[in-house]
């Protein structure tokens, strides 16, 4: 799928999950009550995370992010995960990264701010709030607007960024298992789990079916989570 799908995906799922995060009968001390504020820094991490699998491709939405940067990591991410839609499309990779992202945010808050500056430039990349032209002002643009939002959110507790990474993940794993190719989802087992309900990436299906539901569902999900089910209901009421 499309950079954008996934990182629409991304926000759709964190959106969803929202609810499910602060049930402390399902996830004990691990449950997170949060405000409206971590909501959508959290839509921004997870979409921006859901494009984080294709740090395997050298010529993705991610290589393109940040100019000749991003461009030789996910070269090199690519030769040493074994190629695109190999480790870095699994569940394993989509728990690893979001539990490595808990322990920098939580312990090591410089190096987070690093990788939320990548994260973020890729959620507002994917979801198309960037700068696309001649480089390196393209790659310049993007980093000052990641720089802008990294900025806005740094005073933000960010204690929930290991649930928002890997949910991002495993909506882009999940995403790219609708495609013919599908994924190794129980890497490093080489099954592929394939249900190819999208037969074309960016073909008809991805453009005029997945992305306006995937698009509504974000709306009808931030109006709740920002007004509550109780006003969500008496807006949709027939």
């Amino acid at each position: 799928m499309m950079g954008k799908t996934h990182a629409l995906s991304g926000a759709l799922v964190w959106l969803a999950a929202v609810p499910v995060l602060a049930q402390e009968r399902l996830l004990g001390d691990y449950a997170v009550s949060l405000s409206v504020e971590q909501v959508a820094a959290g839509a921004v991490v997870c979409a921006g995370a859901a494009l984080l699998p294709d740090i395997d491709h050298h010529n993705g939405r991610i290589a393109n992010t940040f100019g000749p940067i991003t461009g030789h990591m996910c070269k090199w991410i690519g030769k040493i995960s074994g190629g695109h839609r190999q480790a870095t499309h699994s569940i394993l990779f989509a728990v690893g990264i979001g539990w490595t992202m808990d322990v920098l945010a939580t312990h090591y808050v410089y190096a987070w701010w690093a990788c939320l500056f990548m994260i973020v430039g890729l959620g507002l990349r994917g979801v198309g709030l960037d700068f696309e032209g001649k480089e390196p002002q393209s790659a310049l643009a993007d980093c000052a607007l990641a720089l802008i939002a990294v900025w806005l959110m740094h005073k933000i507790d960010m204690s929930f960024v290991g649930f928002a990474v890997t949910l991002g993940c495993l909506a882009h794993v999940a995403g790219d298992c609708l495609t013919p190719r599908g994924c190794p989802v129980l890497w490093p087992l080489p099954w592929r789990t394939v249900v190819p309900v999208v037969p074309r990436t960016d073909g008809k299906v991805e453009r005029f079916v997945v992305m306006p539901v995937l698009t509504l569902g974000i709306a009808v999900l931030a109006v709740r989570s920002v007004l509550g089910d109780v006003t969500t209901e008496w807006l949709t009421r027939g």
